[in-house]
């Protein structure tokens, strides 16, 4: 169904970052366990956009967007009204960019409450140029990225992958590009997708810290930092630039529509 719903339009190998940023309408502290809550807000946007492709975002097993956890400034002593905050919605089918936008329009003078603190829409922004975490492109043009000797990716939220039984936070090469390449390969068009294989890839350099993320069904141990990754093999090389520009979109790892696995390639001058 969700393939259906989704797969009717051109616009679906296109990807997008939309950035809502919201202000705080009272005094107090947001609840630092957020991301069922924007979850659910995103959801609730889609279906007053569209009822049914929200419906089948909700139920698809590989879920065609990722979400930031609320970003912004906590002040120690709590937050002051007007305080600005953000979202970060990025969809892997273009098809969800506009009853996102329908819904986000339709509420937009609505409170927007996330675990029973308000806030308020201030603006969002769909486009490249207008914020820095906005943007869009298309799968074809990642397939045509240049490959990279050294792929640094910063994990900008807490960032684990399922290893077997366990939970494994340090990004190895082969779990943070096979994680990639399975969500590639469930949206991108039929002629992109890329083949199976064992990656092979080296880590020459890394900055992690353990960090835990507080969720509702417990506290979620993920690494953030930087990692940069190494590929001697020139097919591999080539695959994983497009997949560590993909990253910024999808996120890396598990629970990325919780806010996990935030990531962004660095682009070095």
């Amino acid at each position: 169904m969700v393939r259906k719903l989704l797969h009717q339009h051109p616009k679906c190998y296109t990807l997008q970052s939309v950035v809502v940023e919201l202000g705080a309408a009272q005094p107090g502290k947001p609840p630092a366990t957020l991301g069922r809550a924007i979850h659910a807000q995103v959801l609730e946007w889609l279906s007053l956009g569209n009822p049914e492709v929200a419906e089948a975002v909700h139920t698809a097993q590989m879920p065609p967007l990722s979400l930031s956890g609320l970003l912004g400034n906590r002040r120690r002593r709590g937050t002051q009204p007007g305080d600005k905050f953000s979202i970060r919605i990025s969809l892997l089918n273009g098809n969800l960019l506009e009853p996102l936008l329908t819904g986000i329009q339709a509420a937009e003078h609505q409170p927007v409450v996330l675990g029973k603190f308000p806030f308020k829409i201030r603006n969002y922004f769909a486009f490249p140029g207008t914020h820095r975490l906005a943007g869009s492109t298309d799968y074809s043009s990642l397939a045509q990225s240049p490959p990279l000797s050294d792929l640094q990716l910063n994990f900008l939220s807490p960032t684990s992958f399922k290893q077997k039984q366990d939970i494994q936070p340090f990004p190895l090469p082969e779990l943070v590009f096979g994680s990639l390449q399975r969500r590639w390969n469930s949206f991108a068009p039929e002629d992109l997708k890329f083949p199976s294989f064992e990656w092979q890839g080296l880590v020459s350099a890394y900055d992690l810290k353990t960090q835990a993320l507080r969720l509702e069904g417990g506290a979620e141990i993920g690494t953030q930092g930087w990692v940069r990754y190494r590929f001697r093999n020139p097919q591999q090389a080539q695959i994983a630039s497009s997949l560590a520009y993909f990253a910024f979109f999808s996120g890396v790892g598990r629970k990325t529509t919780m806010g996990m696995g935030q990531t962004q390639l660095k682009i070095r001058e």
